[in-house]
């Protein structure tokens, strides 16, 4: 089951996957920007029963981790994410004084650290990280085989991709990772991406301009 929210002004999405079996959750990417749309994220975990477990990132832009302290401290686990990601997490809150984002000094949370190819367990759900850089650095999309469905945080979009014109980004990095890592999925996978509509593999592959 994949739950998904929109939070803060950048309208990013953030995702609840929960096992069927166990009720364990992770969260990905707690975007929360104002206290009702934290209440909003831990009422639906509450009211569905669900043990948190993993608070993922696809990385760590501002937008994206607006609300991954108080996510953290609510249930006592570290950020997982990848290694690469750890100087935006330093610096996120000098970024979100710039992009009208209230966040703290984010250097002192516990980090967990993933790398690309490894397989979470989530109960009896499997979640395998394929790094895809490009967008920035340490951006990781998490590919849910039982759901059939890829979350690819702003790697790719419907109909488009993520920019690289911020700090990190490499285009020919992203269109090569995209190709390789996330369009050879099946074409009946889902798309679920940090901003804007769903999407499928295979719609992407025929009709996204960046990659066709």
């Amino acid at each position: 089951m994949i739950k998904q929210f929109t939070f803060n002004h950048f309208e990013v999405n953030c995702y609840v996957i929960a096992d069927d079996s166990t009720r364990q959750c992770a969260i990905v990417d707690p975007a929360c920007e104002a206290s009702f749309e934290d209440e909003q994220l831990f009422q639906y975990i509450e009211h569905e029963q669900l043990q948190p477990v993993m608070v993922l990132l696809t990385h760590a832009h501002v937008d994206h981790i607006a609300g991954l302290r108080q996510t953290c401290q609510r249930y006592q686990l570290p950020v997982t994410m990848h290694a690469d990601g750890r100087k935006l997490l330093r610096q996120a809150e000098a970024y979100g004084s710039v992009m009208g984002f209230a966040v703290d000094d984010m250097s002192d949370l516990e980090v967990n650290e993933v790398a690309d190819d490894e397989v979470l367990h989530l109960g009896a759900t499997d979640i395998e990280c394929r790094y895809v850089p490009g967008h920035c650095p340490g951006s990781m999309c998490y590919v849910l085989h039982d759901a059939q469905a890829v979350i690819t945080g702003d790697a790719l979009f419907h109909f488009s991709i993520g920019r690289t014109d911020l700090p990190g980004g490499d285009y020919p990095t992203l269109i090569e990772k995209l190709k390789t890592r996330i369009l050879v999925l099946p074409a009946d996978y889902t798309v679920l991406p940090g901003h804007g509509i769903s999407s499928q593999i295979g719609r992407e592959r025929k009709y996204n301009s960046f990659l066709a």
